[in-house]
C-alpha cells in the first residue's frame, strides 16, 4: 500500500493545516473518504462477485492493492455486499474497524482482532476526525436466522473543516437524519456531503422500503439533511434478484431535470473523486 499517512492531531488542532474533503467512489457502499487528514473507507468490497450468481459488473475505482493507507475501517452491518471476510482478509489488521457491536464480537471472534464495537450515540476519534454512530432502519444480519446479528449502523464523520454522513443502508424513518441535526445543523453547522444509499425494487416487492431507500427517498433524506452535496451510492456495481445494478441510478438521473436541488447532487463514477476546499 503507499505511504502517505494523516497530519498530526496537535498540527490540526492547530491550524496549520487546511485540508480539503475528497469523496472518491469505489463501488456500492465502499467510499474512500479524506478528511481532516485521515483516511477511511466504508464497507469494503473488492470482490468479483456476490455469492455464486451475481457477478460484479463494474471494477472497483481503486483496486484493493493500490489503497493509500487507511486509517479506519467503517462497517455498517453484516450483509454479504457490505462486509467481505476476502477484503478484510487483504487488508492490515492494524487499521480499527468500527462496527456495530453485535458484529463486532463475531468479528472479534473470527479473528478479526482490530474489529473495535461503536454503538448507536456513541463516538470515536482518529486524529482531528470524530466518528459517531446512529442506528439504521435496517436488518443487517448475515444468515436470516442470526437475529443477534441485525443491528446496521450509519455513521457521521466531523473536523473542524468538513461534516459528512455515510448512511450505508437504512430506510426513511422520522428520525433518520436526527444525528445530523443533533452534531451539525443544531450547532450552527451545515452538512457538508450526504452519502445515500439508493436502490429500486418492482411494484412486487413492498417490504423493500422498510429497510431501504429508493431514489425518490434519497433525494427526501437529502433536503432532510440540508446538506451541500448528495452523493449517492449503492448502485453499479452488483446485479441483484430483483433489480439490475443500474435501476436506481437510472431513475435518479430522470428525476433529476425537473428537481430543485440538481445541481447538488454528484453523481460518481466508479473512481471518480468529489473534492471539496
Amino acid at each position: 500500500m503507499n505511504a502517505g499517512g494523516p497530519r498530526s492531531a496537535s498540527q490540526l488542532e492547530a491550524g496549520q493545516v487546511s485540508l480539503p474533503l475528497r469523496i472518491t467512489y469505489i463501488g456500492h457502499a465502499t467510499l474512500l473518504l479524506e478528511l481532516g487528514g485521515v483516511r477511511v473507507l466504508t464497507d469494503p468490497h473488492f470482490g468479483g462477485r456476490l455469492g455464486r450468481f451475481l457477478p460484479r459488473v463494474s471494477a472497483p475505482g481503486i483496486s484493493i492493492s493500490d489503497l493509500p493507507r487507511i486509517d479506519a475501517l467503517l462497517l455498517t452491518h453484516a450483509h454479504a455486499d457490505h462486509l467481505s471476510f476476502a477484503c478484510l482478509d487483504a487488508l492490515p489488521r492494524d487499521i480499527p474497524l468500527f462496527s456495530p457491536p453485535a458484529v463486532a464480537r463475531w468479528l472479534t471472534r473470527r479473528g478479526y482482532v482490530h474489529a473495535q464495537p461503536l454503538a448507536p450515540d456513541e463516538h470515536t476519534a482518529i486524529g482531528g476526525l470524530t466518528i459517531r454512530a446512529a442506528p439504521a432502519k435496517h436488518y443487517g444480519s448475515r444468515y436470516g436466522i442470526d437475529r443477534w446479528r441485525s443491528a446496521a449502523n450509519m455513521y457521521l464523520l466531523l473536523t473542524d473543516q468538513h461534516t459528512v454522513f455515510f448512511a450505508g443502508d437504512t430506510a426513511l424513518t422520522e428520525h433518520t437524519d436526527r444525528i445530523v441535526h443533533d452534531h451539525v445543523t443544531d450547532t450552527g453547522r451545515q452538512l457538508d456531503v450526504a452519502l445515500l444509499p439508493i436502490g429500486h425494487a418492482p411494484w412486487w416487492k413492498p417490504g423493500f422500503r422498510k429497510g431501504h431507500l429508493t431514489s425518490a427517498d434519497a433525494l427526501s433524506l437529502f433536503e432532510r439533511t440540508q446538506a451541500r452535496h448528495f452523493v449517492p451510492f449503492h448502485w453499479g456495481t452488483f446485479h441483484h434478484v430483483s433489480a439490475t445494478a443500474f435501476d436506481a441510478i437510472d431513475r435518479l438521473r430522470a428525476r433529476l431535470p425537473s428537481y430543485e436541488h440538481r445541481q447538488r447532487v454528484r453523481i460518481l463514477e466508479p473512481g471518480e473523486t468529489l473534492t471539496l476546499p
